[in-house]
């Protein structure tokens, strides 16, 4: 006799969701929203893009979805883990287990050289071995020329390799790049992004890109379109 109740289906844990996301800012007027009620679900290995005109609520977003930030109302579950049940110190453990980031303003220590940034991160986990990695990392970005060179020893183009290497050296599973070739020209750029692909697509890693120019968004397999703070497509 067939079962009449079937177990349910295993419930699939996705590399990120938000639920009902919101950031609120008080003023001396009131309350300034700048985001509300935002809310959708990103799958393992899928890259996707966060696009909006400026002010729209794109660079929140992305603190909110890596724990840099707490909402005001909703929550962010990375890789099924619920963020707002963690303080500030937890966040940042998930974050070096499992996040890698990408700037716009590179965001290297001008005092360290472009294989001790690259390492910076792999120590402050803790492993054993930083160095090794590091400079297989940057190898494969091209500086294993450059890796004794300090920041302003290298080009924008380099700083932003030395930041991807930073990036992927401790393997994460979700990478967040804000606006990453808004410091650059239009080859350098390019050639940045195609670096990144190719990595991501190598590592296998979630991708969430926020971005202000369309035909970048369009490289990655989803797009979700903020306005005003409220998302309007994508979800």
């Amino acid at each position: 006799m067939a079962d009449s109740n079937p177990a349910a289906p295993p419930t699939t844990r996705h590399a990120l969701e938000a639920a009902g996301l919101g950031k609120r800012v008080p003023l001396p007027s009131g309350d300034l929203t700048i985001l509300d009620g935002v809310g959708f679900r990103i799958a393992h290995g899928d890259s996707v893009a966060i696009v909006g005109a400026s002010g729209s609520g794109k660079s929140t977003l992305l603190s909110l979805l890596a724990g840099l930030d707490t909402p005001s109302s909703g929550e962010v579950r990375l890789d099924g883990e619920p963020l707002s049940t963690l303080d500030e110190d937890g966040r940042a453990r998930v974050r070096a287990r499992k996040v890698g980031f990408v700037f716009q303003s590179f965001q290297l220590l001008p005092s360290l050289t472009a294989l001790e940034n690259a390492m910076l991160p792999l120590e402050l986990r803790g492993d054993a071995d930083a160095r090794g990695p590091a400079e297989d990392t940057l190898r494969k970005v091209g500086l294993g020329e450059r890796l004794g060179h300090y920041p302003r020893q290298l080009s924008g183009g380099e700083q932003q390799r030395v930041a991807l290497a930073r990036a992927f050296v401790t393997g994460p599973s979700l990478l967040f790049a804000d606006e990453p070739t808004g410091n650059l020209d239009t080859r350098t750029g390019q050639a940045i992004i195609e670096l990144l692909f190719a990595m991501n697509a190598e590592a296998g890693t979630t991708l969430v890109l926020v971005t202000h120019d369309e035909h970048l968004a369009s490289r990655c397999g989803r797009v979700l379109r903020l306005d005003s703070g409220r998302l309007v497509s994508g979800a």
